[in-house]
């Protein structure tokens, strides 16, 4: 009897290209997953939602609200802040406190910020110090913070 001998790492003999074949990263045919069968059947449902799309979903559903006699529809948010409003008008000073928390939290955009006015004083602070900033400028040594030494590098060998 003839013994074969397969070299390591050679490729075994036989036709690759079969629908039969079984090796690494193929299984056998009865074996695999059949098409439109998923590889984990309790894993997460398609559509299911989480937390921050369901309370978006929630505050965009249009609600009717009676304003002077008429009915109109707008978003549970805009009403839940027309509530809020009514309560600051007649007095409620926690709703006062979220009102004002909300307001400042979403009302300032950013580069619509009026600096504060600076007291003469502060004004000459300002003065002096670019002027010594400008006048250090010119000369050829960088400026460092007081207390810092600049050892030069060795190298570790």
């Amino acid at each position: 009897m003839a013994k074969l001998v397969r070299l390591r790492g050679s490729a075994p003999t036989g036709n690759r290209d079969s629908e039969d074949s079984v090796g690494y990263c193929t299984p056998p045919q009865h074996s695999r997953f059949r098409p439109g069968h998923s590889g984990n059947p309790a894993g997460r449902k398609k559509g299911v939602r989480n937390l921050k799309t369901d309370v978006k979903r929630m505050l965009s559903v249009p609600v009717k609200v009676n304003e002077s006699g008429r009915s109109r529809k707008i978003s549970t948010q805009a009403g839940m802040l027309m509530v809020l409003r009514e309560k600051v008008l007649k007095g409620d000073a926690r709703a006062l406190d979220r009102l004002v928390e909300l307001a400042v939290r979403f009302n300032n955009e950013p580069g619509s910020e009026v600096a504060p006015s600076l007291s003469d004083d502060d004004q000459a602070i300002l003065a002096a110090y670019e002027e010594e900033i400008r006048g250090s400028s010119t000369s050829t040594e960088p400026l460092r913070p007081a207390g810092l030494v600049r050892r030069p590098l060795t190298r570790k060998e």
